[in-house]
C-alpha cells in the first residue's frame, strides 16, 4: 500500500510539473503577440513593448509603395508633462537601439491619459532587405531595446519618465509577411475596381 501512494504522489508530481512546463511555453508565446491590421491603404504588424506595454514597434506597408518598403515606428508613453513637449515634434532625437547610439525622428505627439504618446520613426527601408537584417540582428543580439538618451540641449529625463523599452521580435518574419500579403490585397482589390 506505501508503495502505491508514493507511485502515485511520484506520477502526479511528473503529470504537475509536465504541465507547469507547457504551460510555461505557452505564456512565453502569449508574451508576443503581434497585431496584423488592414487599414484603407496600409499595413502594418506591431508588438508591444515588455516594460511598458503601451510602448509600441510598428510596420507600415504602404499599397502606393507597392508594398516594397516599410516604415519603421515606435511609440513610447510617457508621464512627464513638460509644457514645451510639442516642441520635440519632427527633431531628430538621441536614442541607443541595443547601445548602438542613433538618432530617431519624432513623427507624432498626442496627449495619452494623463501623459503623451510619442511616436518616433527609424525610417522606411526596403522590405526584404531591411526585415531580413532585423532578424539577423535580433537573432545575433537575443534582444531589440531603445532607449532615449541625452543629447546636446536635450534631457530625456525632462520629456520621458520611462526611457527605456524592450521587445521580442522572434515571430517578426511571420508577421511582417502576413502584413505584406495584406497589403497586397489591397492593391489587387484596387486592381479590379
Amino acid at each position: 500500500m506505501k508503495n502505491k501512494i508514493s507511485y502515485n504522489i511520484f506520477f502526479l508530481s511528473i503529470i504537475f510539473i509536465f504541465s507547469l512546463l507547457l504551460n510555461y511555453k505557452n505564456l512565453s508565446k502569449a508574451d508576443e503577440k503581434w497585431a496584423i491590421k488592414k487599414f484603407e491603404k496600409l499595413t502594418y504588424a506591431k508588438v508591444s513593448g515588455e516594460i511598458q506595454h503601451g510602448d509600441a514597434l510598428s510596420f507600415f506597408i504602404l499599397a502606393e509603395d507597392n508594398c516594397n518598403k516599410i516604415w519603421n515606428t515606435f511609440t513610447f508613453l510617457t508621464f512627464e508633462r513638460p509644457g514645451d513637449i510639442k516642441q520635440l515634434l519632427h527633431k531628430h532625437l538621441p536614442i541607443r537601439l541595443n547601445g548602438l547610439d542613433l538618432t530617431a525622428k519624432v513623427e507624432d505627439i498626442k496627449s495619452f491619459s494623463r501623459g503623451y504618446k510619442v511616436m518616433f520613426s527609424l525610417g522606411v527601408f526596403p522590405i526584404r532587405e531591411y526585415v531580413y537584417f532585423l532578424n539577423e540582428f535580433y537573432s545575433e543580439e537575443k534582444k531589440y531595446e531603445i532607449e532615449i538618451v541625452d543629447g546636446i540641449n536635450f534631457k530625456a529625463e525632462k520629456y520621458f519618465d520611462i526611457r527605456f523599452n524592450n521587445w521580442k521580435l522572434e515571430n517578426l518574419v511571420v508577421s511582417i509577411s502576413k502584413a505584406n500579403k495584406l497589403c497586397k490585397e489591397i492593391i489587387t482589390n484596387t486592381e479590379k475596381l
